[in-house]
């Protein structure tokens, strides 16, 4: 009798194991080595946390400015500009409360990852004159703007079309490891559509023009387009991702050719202000002449009135106060220290000083005079995987206001080690 329960006893576990087996994998797939997966209650199952992307301010506006070369003494007004003149628009930028911001930081704005300040710029340099680096450089350095160079390979020093006023692969690779945005503008510097006359640069160097058509057009605007892409990829250790089309001259095939090649976005000749719906393919830049003053005036006139019919505000860009957490950094708590320095920013009316935060509004933010740090303890959670910080105030008269975003992915808690018993005593 007893024998016989045993024996069921058995059959009943059996039964009962085979009934919480795992359901059995698709077919074709690997049988997995490692432990069953886990229950869909336990802590394990849940979704790895997402940092989702900021709500981007959708009516902020952009201006592309186009320059060439920089010299004393202008002989081709229509692409040089005399230092001087091109300090000066640099400094009304400033004046005026344009933000200049780095070229990807527009690229990120488009693709919903980042804001940008309401009205602001992006300063290009085409073609690769040395005069980029031994003057304008040295300009923009000092108002702190970051630039993108546009440079056509066969130009550089060294290239077929690269004469005594190129610029270096040497200091391209200086201008790279500071920071400065290199991108492609083609090999040669020519009209990429098919039908027109083109020089070839034939192996040994020689020179001859032709009109090409069909298989020999199409080898070599994939030359133009992609060979010069790989060629400061592979020269300059770079990601290139935009491409000038020389003198603004393209059409769909170009475009198509451009976007194949990995290019994330194209720029054109013709200025207008870019905002968020202006296509990737076609974004106009002003090209400044010394010859047309009135095109840089006219620019900033459109872009720099504020369109609410309120009273004027100059930006700042957040990378100037020294923001904490700093603008696209990923706080690790979303009870963060939130500051900023206007110490560099002029006189400040302390009564002025404003801190905003996405999720919270107005924050009793302490300011401390001193040494122009405004600071603010958040004390109630953020509940986004984003926080926008808008901070505000006034200088000498004029409200100025910075705008930055960061992500919040709070680490997760370290569970406390439990505390051993005292041993028993014997």
């Amino acid at each position: 009798m007893i024998f016989r329960f045993a024996i069921l006893s058995l059959l009943l576990a059996l039964d009962f194991s085979m009934c919480k087996r795992q359901p059995s994998a698709a077919p074709g797939s690997q049988p997995s080595s490692s432990s069953p997966a886990p229950s869909a209650a336990g802590p394990a199952a849940s979704a790895p946390s997402k940092i989702t992307k900021p709500v981007v301010d959708q009516t902020a506006q952009t201006l592309i400015f186009c320059y060439h070369r920089l010299v004393d003494k202008v002989r081709y007004p229509g692409t040089e500009i005399t230092p001087a003149a091109f300090e000066a628009q640099m400094k009304e930028l400033k004046d005026r409360g344009i933000t200049v911001i780095p070229m990807q930081d527009l690229l990120a704005w488009k693709r919903s990852e980042k804001n940008i300040p309401p009205r602001c710029a992006v300063i290009t340099f085409d073609d690769g004159w040395k005069s980029q680096y031994e003057v304008a450089w040295p300009i923009m350095k000092k108002f702190g703007y970051p630039f993108t160079m546009f440079l056509y390979c066969e130009g550089v020093a060294g290239g077929s079309l690269g004469g005594g006023q190129a610029i270096t692969w040497e200091q391209l690779a200086d201008m790279r490891d500071n920071g400065i945005d290199i991108e492609a503008h083609s090999a040669t510097h020519q009209d990429l559509r098919e039908g027109h006359t083109v020089m070839v640069i034939e192996p040994g160097g020689k020179r001859t023009k032709k009109k090409l058509t069909g298989a020999e057009y199409e080898q070599w605007l994939q030359n133009e387009v992609v060979g010069c892409k790989q060629l400061l990829e592979q020269r300059l250790g770079i990601k290139v991702n935009c491409f000038a089309v020389p003198f603004g001259n393209y059409n769909d095939h170009v475009k198509e050719v451009a976007r194949n090649a990995g290019y994330e976005a194209m720029f054109t000749v013709y200025g207008q202000p870019i905002t968020f719906t202006s296509p990737l393919n076609s974004l106009g830049r002003y090209a400044i002449e010394a010859n047309k003053p009135k095109v840089f005036a006219d620019a900033v006139k459109m872009i720099g009135a504020p369109t609410s019919g309120g009273a004027p505000v100059a930006e700042v860009g957040a990378k100037d106060l020294s923001t904490q957490p700093a603008d696209g950094e990923t706080a690790r708590t979303a009870l963060p220290l939130i500051k900023a320095n206007l110490s560099g920013v002029g006189a400040i009316d302390p009564q002025s000083v404003q801190l905003r935060i996405s999720g919270l509004g107005v924050v009793p933010a302490s300011y401390d005079p001193k040494t122009g740090t405004v600071s603010y303890q958040v004390t109630q959670k953020l509940r986004e995987k984003s926080c926008t910080v808008i901070l505000s105030a006034k200088s000498e008269g004029k409200k100025i206001e910075a705008h930055w975003t960061f992500g919040v992915e709070e680490a997760p808690a370290t569970p406390a080690k439990p505390t051993p018993s005292p041993a028993r005593k014997k």
